[in-house]
């Protein structure tokens, strides 16, 4: 349903299934595409929001985001909004690796990781989950800011649970306590600068698919 008069209606959308997280491996910046489950999954998505009146798309620049934007997309006469701030988190040499070979080959940052300071923890060669949360800050303020509409946010993990520590008001070593699965969305309304979640981490548009 479109936004109630000073209501922001706002869609936080995690791409689809590719193989590095179908393989559980490291994934930040690699520009990989959607499997051909993630293009299914693309296309649930679509299906799920086809009826809600989406005025604007933000997307991140790499190719797995705009293959799922595109789905959300669909037949709407608006453009993408490529923006470099939804890049997902620069993960450095660990892109590509197996969580146990991130263990064995960087034993005290995968402890720093996994402690107290992990927001803080800088990856080997990448960034900090808390760079990520610098440079989305300003995006979650211009989104409250924003006049009433429906919007939606195609993105990736880590960015989107920055994202909701932000509309939430939550500390961000947070991002812990809630997932984002591939392909899932979240959805918020935005009023008096205040966020009311209506929904986390729904996946039940891709229950059709079945099991992987």
């Amino acid at each position: 349903a479109a936004g109630r008069l000073g209501t922001v209606i706002l869609y936080l959308i995690r791409h689809g299934e590719t193989a590095s997280n179908r393989d559980r491996l490291g994934l930040g910046r690699a520009d990989v595409p959607l499997t051909l489950r993630g293009e299914r999954q693309a296309d649930a998505i679509g299906a799920r929001l086809a009826r809600e009146h989406i005025e604007r798309i933000l997307v991140s620049p790499l190719g797995r985001a705009i293959a799922t934007a595109n789905a959300v997309r669909r037949e709407r006469p608006i453009a993408l909004e490529v923006r470099e701030d939804l890049l997902e988190l620069d993960v450095g040499v660990t892109e590509g690796m197996t969580f146990p070979d991130m263990r064995a080959q960087h034993p005290e940052f995968f402890a720093a990781w996994a402690g107290a300071d992990g927001a803080d923890t800088v990856m080997p060669g990448g960034e900090s989950l808390r760079h990520v949360y610098d440079r989305v800050t300003p995006l979650i303020g211009e989104l409250r800011a924003a006049p009433e509409a429906v919007l939606a946010v195609v993105s990736h993990n880590f960015v989107t649970r920055v994202a909701i520590c932000l509309l939430l008001g939550l500390e961000l070593d947070a991002w812990r306590t809630f997932s984002t699965d591939v392909a899932s969305i979240c959805s918020f309304e935005l009023r008096d600068g205040r966020a009311i979640a209506r929904a986390l981490n729904d996946t039940c548009h891709l229950a059709r698919l079945g099991t992987p």
